[in-house]
């Protein structure tokens, strides 16, 4: 069982990163968090490739072999509570980190906000459902449940239709897509009517 890779960032991608270890090359598949987590990775002193390490989970089928990065165990938790429901995949599961945080996405499970849930692409009601009573009790259980913030409370969902296209604006702009649909995302959750065209204004004097 591999526990974690550490070693070079030599390529990264928000689907796949690829880590030098001992002369082998290992591609991981990751969520736009951890994406966004790398890109704070910085390169050593000397001008060698970045070093960075994620937290592994491994796929292993008949026809595969593949192997799931994170950049911290909640996450990796997290990804294995979710691929424990029956109709939750691996991507399914990678697309859910993707789209929310590991403490959004404990919040809608704690509070059995089905509709957020919903609201992920790949997602239908009856998963969502499901979702939330298998895993209520076990994100307390196993630990994951400590990154629901104070309060407990989460945000209005948003539009998705407005935040994908506000977010495919900013890519073809060159923007990174983890934190420039972190900036969207914040945007219409604060103000939920704004139409694509003045989040994009918005987002373009926050995005760093």
């Amino acid at each position: 069982m591999i526990e974690y890779i550490r070693g070079e960032l030599t390529e990264l991608t928000p689907a796949l990163a690829t880590i030098e270890a001992a002369g082998v090359g290992y591609g991981l598949n990751i969520s736009l968090t951890t994406y966004s987590a790398l890109q704070g990775v910085k390169p050593t002193v000397n001008g060698q490739k970045p070093i960075a390490k994620l937290y592994v989970y491994e796929a292993i089928r008949e026809d595969a072999y593949v192997l799931y990065g994170f950049y911290n165990k909640k996450e990796r938790e997290m990804f294995m509570l979710l691929i424990s429901v029956s109709g939750v995949g691996a991507n399914t599961a990678r697309m859910m980190l993707s789209s929310m945080s590991v403490s959004e996405l404990c919040t809608a499970i704690s509070t059995g906000n089905a509709r957020l849930i919903q609201s992920i692409k790949g997602i239908g009601k009856m998963t969502a459902q499901r979702i939330i009573v298998d895993l209520r009790d076990k994100i307390v259980t196993m630990g994951v449940a400590d990154e629901i913030p104070a309060g407990g409370q989460m945000a209005a969902p948003v539009d998705n239709a407005v935040k994908d296209e506000a977010v495919s604006a900013l890519t073809m702009l060159g923007f990174a897509p983890a934190p420039t649909q972190k900036v969207v995302l914040q945007i219409l959750q604060e103000q939920p009517t704004l139409p694509v065209e003045q989040v994009v204004k918005l987002a373009l004097k926050q995005i760093k």
